[in-house]
């Protein structure tokens, strides 16, 4: 049997892992147009303000090829996908076969139309090492740096940034920080927060034209900078699926066994691709580290003849800014339950339909695992002691009998 996986992050990685659980010997081919050996994208920012080493962004051991037996062809783009002979096209025109193929191409950033963006000499996107590494080259000791988003992105590359004493200034459409996972009232503690070290914040607006150096914005403000980093957003990478002839919506389409819909022995995982959000029903979008992984696992271990599904796909983002940590999970909608200390602590609980639906915890994060789980396994509110659990998370505000049979046991996946 032959494997060939596109992509070499995390669902890369959880595809290899998820053959040779089943597969000790078929041989697998790995095709990424990047030049590194397998690192943790969340990692770069860390890089870039020297606080890890490129040894130390590395997601597998030096080795794990060589342990598992995997062929790597780097710096190597694939044009296409030719799902009638079961092979893939490289830039340079070679043929590469497979018996069973997984697309884990990521996400790729998006950078809407701006005027006279072309003039800006100095301009950046920040999802990818060799991105950090342009960015530290241009970087001086206080530079003005005009950060495009106020996402994880952006923030990310603010955060970075302080290290070389930066003088940022964050724009974004939105009237908040961090739209994407924080409600209005965590919002604006981060943002207090992030402020308190330097950075300033223009919400609510976007750049009506850039010149060389500087961009006017809609609101009528002017921002000078001596370089810019485009965080607005990511776009999935489907183009090889699509052109193939499998099903894309926002991102490809799989069964629950990473399977491509309308496209034959094809897998995909990872940000790419469609899953199935439990706390609302919905497909989407899921553009998380761990979730890239169990994808790739799950699709890895399909291809190779086990049959397994993907079941508990949720948003979720463990992260921190300026040394203030938060982690979010699940959806917000529903009665929510929330405390704060009028400070850096807020927690916000969601439940409906007698379920925990989703949670917001910054400051304070331990035992975020416990309000995780319930989202996850659909616990029954009924079922524990949540009064407790609102305020002081522990496995004793769940009864005897299901510590022992769920707390204990569950495994949560099946053949």
């Amino acid at each position: 049997m032959k494997y060939v996986i596109i992509g070499n992050s995390a669902a890369a990685i959880g595809t290899i892992q998820g053959i040779r659980l089943v597969d000790k010997t078929g041989q697998i081919v790995v095709i990424s147009d990047e030049k590194y050996h397998t690192y943790s994208r969340p990692l770069i920012s860390y890089w870039l303000k020297e606080s890890v080493t490129e040894e130390n962004m590395r997601y597998r051991d030096e080795d794990f090829y060589e342990k598992n037996d995997v062929d790597t062809l780097f710096e190597t783009r694939v044009q296409k996908i030719n799902a009638d002979k079961k092979t893939v096209t490289t830039q340079n025109g070679n043929e590469i076969s497979y018996d069973k193929l997984m697309v884990a191409t990521g996400s790729k950033p998006f950078v809407p139309p701006m005027d006279g963006l072309d003039k800006v000499k100095k301009k950046f996107t920040f999802m990818k090492f060799d991105d950090a590494k342009a960015v530290k080259e241009a970087v001086s000791e206080g530079a003005k740096v005009l950060i495009v988003g106020a996402g994880l992105i952006g923030l990310k590359a603010a955060e970075a940034l302080e290290h070389y004493g930066a003088d940022m200034t964050v724009i974004d459409l939105a009237d908040r920080i961090l739209p994407s996972i924080l409600d209005n009232e965590a919002s604006e503690i981060m943002q207090k927060h992030i402020e308190s070290k330097g950075v300033k914040f223009i919400l609510g607006t976007s750049v009506k034209e850039f010149s060389e150096s500087s961009a006017a914005l809609t609101n009528g403000d002017t921002v000078e900078f001596d370089m810019v980093i485009l965080a607005v957003g990511v776009r999935p990478n489907t183009e090889l699926i699509a052109e193939a002839g499998g099903k894309v919506n926002r991102g490809i389409v799989t069964n629950q066994t990473q399977a491509v819909e309308g496209l034959l022995d094809v897998y995909a995982a990872g940000d790419c691709t469609e899953s199935l959000d439990i706390t609302t029903g919905q497909q989407k979008i899921l553009a998380l580290l761990p979730n890239a992984f169990m994808q790739g696992e799950i699709g890895g271990q399909n291809m190779a003849g086990k049959e397994m599904y993907y079941l508990n796909a949720m948003p979720m983002n463990a992260i921190g800014f300026f040394g203030l940590h938060i982690i979010t999970a699940g959806s917000y909608e529903g009665e929510a339950y929330t405390e704060t200390d009028g400070k850096k602590n807020y927690k916000k609980l969601v439940t409906s339909d007698n379920e925990l639906k989703g949670f917001i915890l910054m400051g304070d994060v331990k035992r975020a695992g416990i309000y995780t789980y319930m989202i996850k396994w659909h616990m029954p509110i009924d079922e524990c002691d949540f009064e407790t659990l609102k305020s002081n998370p522990q496995l004793m505000a769940f009864s005897r009998e299901y510590r022992n049979e769920k707390l204990a046991g569950g495994t949560g996946n099946v053949n």
